[in-house]
C-alpha cells in the first residue's frame, strides 16, 4: 500500500525588507505631490512635450509675490542665457542644457517657506575652490539683485 504524505505549512514567515508604514521616515503630502510632478515630467519628456508651455503652466499655478518672481526669474534667465531650455523639475520652473537641468526657481508657497529660492544643479558650472553656494533665498527681486542672477546663470553655462 502506499504512503501517504502530509502537506506541512511552513513556520518561517517573509522578513520586511522594506520600512514599516508608520516609520517616520514618511513623505509629506507636499513631497508625493513633488514626486508625481516629477513623474509626469519623465513622461512628458519621454513624449517630447513642450518645456516652455509647462513652465509657464507651472508659473501661472503660482500666487502673487511668487509668481512675480517666477516670471522676472524666467526673463532673466532666458535673456542671459538663451541656450538653456526651459522646462519643469519637480513642478517648478527650470532651465536645462543637453537635457540636465542647470538652475531651477522654487516658489515660496509650494512648501510653505519663508521665501522663494533660485538654485543651479551640478551641472551649472560654478565651481569656486572647494566650497560653493548653488541655492539662493529670494524675498525679492531689485535691480542689484537681477544683476547678481545674470551673472551667475551667464557664469553657470560657460
Amino acid at each position: 500500500m502506499a504512503e501517504k504524505k502530509t502537506a506541512k505549512k511552513s513556520t518561517t514567515s517573509a522578513k520586511r525588507t522594506t520600512a514599516p508604514r508608520n516609520s517616520s521616515s514618511k513623505f509629506t503630502a507636499d513631497e508625493r505631490a513633488a514626486m508625481k510632478e516629477r513623474a509626469k515630467e519623465l513622461k512628458a519628456e519621454a513624449a517630447k512635450a513642450d518645456g516652455e508651455q509647462a513652465l509657464r503652466a507651472a508659473i501661472a499655478k503660482m500666487r502673487g509675490k511668487d509668481r512675480a518672481m517666477a516670471e522676472k526669474v524666467d526673463a532673466i534667465v532666458t535673456a542671459s542665457a538663451p541656450e538653456l531650455s526651459p522646462k519643469t523639475w519637480y513642478g517648478m520652473p527650470a532651465y536645462a542644457k543637453d537635457g540636465e537641468v542647470v538652475c531651477f526657481f522654487q516658489d515660496a508657497g509650494k512648501f510653505k517657506s519663508r521665501y522663494a529660492t533660485f538654485g543651479f544643479s551640478d551641472a551649472a558650472n560654478l565651481d569656486q575652490g572647494g566650497l560653493w553656494p548653488v541655492t539662493f533665498a529670494l524675498k525679492e527681486l531689485t535691480a542689484a539683485e537681477e544683476k547678481k542672477l545674470v551673472t551667475l546663470v551667464k557664469k553657470a553655462v560657460r
